[in-house]
């Protein structure tokens, strides 16, 4: 599925799960060192990250790995490319408190990184539902980017009905995705307990192990 993203159509590249804890700066850490390893000139932006405490802890590793792969990117700070940091450890809507999320200036810094780049890789928060503003969700931002969304699902016994519930709400969004199976969560029963119904549904499955 990954081999067959166009990447001339699709300069950003939106990885998202379908909840915390599924694995999204792994999936951003595996996408950047493939495409790094085709010749791409790879870049990564984090609208929003919670739980800073000193600094994004996800965004400055990735920062750091981004900048090893593509020297363009010593030119951007860990303010571009992880614009919102907030202290509490919650969606960005409770983590904001008073602060105004503007997504117009998250758009401008998208379109500052694009200079840097062939392709952007965008590590959303949680799930695609979680909650940026009162009427506006991380779903709703993969379509303001107009970008491609890669959906990253667990391993562990009840991920079936959180990756079809995912998959629905990306296509009654009219959303381009293409999905990736972590491999870490009840690794030694995935085999028995959600690879049959997988197996049997799609027509393919991708592990992100294998990117």
């Amino acid at each position: 599925m990954f081999k067959e993203i166009n990447l001339e159509k699709n300069k950003s590249l939106f990885v998202t799960a379908t909840n915390t804890d599924v694995g999204k700066t792994y999936a951003c850490e595996k996408i950047l060192l493939h495409l790094a390893n085709k010749g791409i000139k790879v870049g990564y932006f984090k609208p929003f990250e919670t739980g800073v405490e000193d600094k994004p802890l996800d965004g400055s590793l990735m920062l750091e790995l981004t900048q090893v792969l593509n020297p363009e990117f010593l030119a951007v700070t860990i303010e571009d490319i992880v614009p919102y940091q907030f202290k509490l450890p919650a969606a960005p809507f409770v983590a904001k408190g008073d602060t105004k999320i503007d997504i117009e200036f998250l758009l401008q810094k998208k379109k500052y990184l694009e200079n840097f780049c062939d392709v952007l890789i965008i590590e959303g928060a949680g799930g695609l539902m979680v909650p940026i503003d009162e009427n506006l969700f991380i779903i709703d931002l993969i379509n303001k980017f107009n970008a491609y969304a890669l959906l990253i699902v667990p391993s562990n016994l009840g991920s079936i009905n959180d990756t079809l519930l995912s998959q629905e709400a990306l296509k009654n969004r009219n959303l381009d995705f293409s999905w990736f199976i972590n491999l870490y969560k009840d690794k030694e029963n995935f085999e028995e307990v959600t690879l049959p119904f997988y197996e049997k549904y799609f027509s393919s499955l991708e592990y992100l192990d294998d990117i």
